[in-house]
């Protein structure tokens, strides 16, 4: 058995179609710009970015044996990433997500995540068959899991020894997705990376700023919450505080996994030693710096 690897990436490995334009748009808009195909999902987001502060994560996932799939791994060995442990499926299609941003943000997304999906439980099985982790001994290290898993399979983890031992990190992937998360809400080990919309989703009720947005959360049963709020202050609480960051202002040149940036920015952080306001804003400069497109992503 291979012994705590760093970090564990669960969830959307797949393709990110985006198209970009310079110009503000609005549903009907027909302009010009540009068109990019580039590893993504919420899990490889995460695994890239921590791959970039020298970390060494681990992606587990399902991509088909399609030439998208055999791209997509190709692609994931140029980055440095870990794919011995991805469930290679013979009947299922890569997964892809397709976005348009303007320069007004997003302006519509549409991730085909059905073959993770369909996958289940399949993915997990290196944490349960002495790979990564036994169910008498359980994995230890840091799991970061995204909400693209069906609700059946996050209920699962919820209660799973597989994840009882571990540092969990946990991603809605979109606000659509969010009420996935509602059974792993109370999961002792777990830390919630949500924006303000998504909070609000699990807590039904809207909330004007992340400091509210997080106590109310830990309030519900969160171990710890970190809640973003675009360009204003990002709040981190648990029991017994509430601190805050505001990212540095910047011209937004894309939206698209600027969420999987700052929590794996926050992830590297607390893995230097920094905790507190100085994790957080760790975190808040790094996503900052990914929207205006002065990091690489």
């Amino acid at each position: 058995m291979q012994k705590n690897p760093e970090i564990l990436c669960i969830g959307s490995v797949l393709w990110d179609v985006i198209g970009r334009s310079t110009r503000a748009m609005q549903a009907g808009s027909d302009v010009p710009g540009r068109i990019t195909r580039m590893p993504g999902g919420v899990a490889m987001n995460i695994a890239m970015t921590l791959r970039s502060f020298g970390l060494h994560p681990i992606l587990l996932s399902v991509v088909g044996q399609d030439p998208e799939g055999i791209d997509l791994i190709k692609a994931a060995g140029v980055l440095k990433l870990n794919t011995q442990f991805l469930y290679c499926s013979r009947d299922l299609p890569t997964d892809q997500y397709m976005a348009i941003e303007g320069s007004n943000g997003l302006i519509a997304a549409i991730a085909d995540a059905h073959s993770l999906e369909a996958a289940g439980d399949k993915i997990l099985l290196p944490l349960e068959d002495g790979r990564l982790g036994t169910p008498e001994e359980p994995f230890s290290g840091l799991i970061a899991l995204d909400g693209n898993l069906t609700v059946t399979l996050l209920s699962q983890i919820a209660t799973s020894r597989l994840f009882s031992a571990s540092d969990l990190r946990i991603a809605p992937a979109s606000p659509g997705k969010a009420e996935r998360l509602l059974p792993l809400l109370s999961h002792k080990g777990a830390t919630l990376y949500v924006n303000v919309e998504e909070a609000g989703i699990l807590c039904k009720q809207d909330f004007l700023d992340a400091q509210t947005a997080s106590r109310s959360l830990v309030a519900r049963g969160a171990n710890r919450a970190l809640v973003t709020d675009g360009p204003k202050a990002a709040a981190l609480a648990d029991a017994e505080r509430c601190v805050l960051a505001t990212p540095p202002a910047v011209l937004a040149s894309r939206v698209t996994g600027a969420g999987d940036t700052f929590m794996a920015a926050h992830i590297a952080a607390e893995l230097r030693g920094l905790s507190g306001v100085a994790a957080l804003q760790s975190a808040s400069n790094a996503a900052a710096a990914y929207v205006s497109g002065k990091s690489e992503g």
